[in-house]
């Protein structure tokens, strides 16, 4: 496992829990909106082996009792060669487990319901489908997105889908695309993008900073009969 760096105490990225998060290096996609580009590029930041998995579990077994859970994220976790054995020890000592992903990995997803390694997914929709290539920054295997979809809302499992809300990537009625796709599932969160710090596309950064931001008030009414329960954080 390639261990990017360690929040020692979240109480926000696993909802209704007191857990640490985790980030992994290297990411398949390129969204140039990303404000982890170390993560990505491991040469961006030089965070390839910030924390030792040893460290990482010594951590953890100072913490049983302590902590609920432990968020694990990126970069993208599923594209690491052993996270279904990093989710298991972390399991072995009793912790929940939240996995966030971009849902490429589909596999990986359903091996992990089938051997009740993960607790709650967070599955980022980064734009309707026609669009997705545009927003990513690279090809998407749409096929593989849209079965992770179908995987994480029939897994009986905790899950949240969340599109973060970027000026000049999204339209208004780009949402009405994802809301058909999405249609009838349980929880979906509409992030703000926050043209703060690094991105990994600095000129796109540029770009964007004096454009209007979408009005996600408007969007969330526009699609919410589509949704049992939407947010905007």
């Amino acid at each position: 496992m390639l261990l990017g760096g360690l929040q020692r105490l979240t109480l926000i990225d696993y909802p209704g829990k007191v857990a640490a998060t985790v980030f992994t290096v290297g990411c398949n996609f390129r969204c140039p909106f990303c404000h982890n580009p170390e993560l990505v590029f491991p040469d961006f930041g030089g965070t390839t082996g910030a924390i030792s998995e040893k460290e990482f579990f010594d951590f953890l077994k100072k913490r049983q009792g302590q902590l609920d859970g432990i968020c694990i994220t990126g970069g993208e976790p599923t594209i690491q060669k052993n996270i279904l054995v990093f989710m298991k020890k972390i399991k072995e000592l009793g912790f929940l487990v939240k996995l966030d992903s971009n849902g490429t990995r589909p596999d990986v997803l359903k091996k992990a319901f089938d051997d009740k390694l993960v607790d709650f997914v967070a599955m980022d929709i980064k734009n309707c489908l026609e669009k997705y290539d545009q927003t990513i920054g690279a090809k998407a295997d749409l096929e593989r997105i849209k079965l992770s979809v179908e995987l994480i809302r029939n897994s009986g499992k905790d899950y949240e889908f969340r599109t973060t809300v970027v000026p000049n990537l999204h339209l208004e009625e780009d949402f009405d695309k994802i809301g058909m796709w999405l249609d009838g599932v349980e929880n979906y969160t509409l992030q703000k993008f926050r043209n703060e710090g690094k991105v990994l596309d600095e000129k796109f950064g540029e770009k964007i900073k004096n454009l209007e931001t979408l009005d996600l008030d408007k969007i969330k009414k526009r699609i919410k009969k589509h949704f049992k329960k939407i947010e905007i954080k």
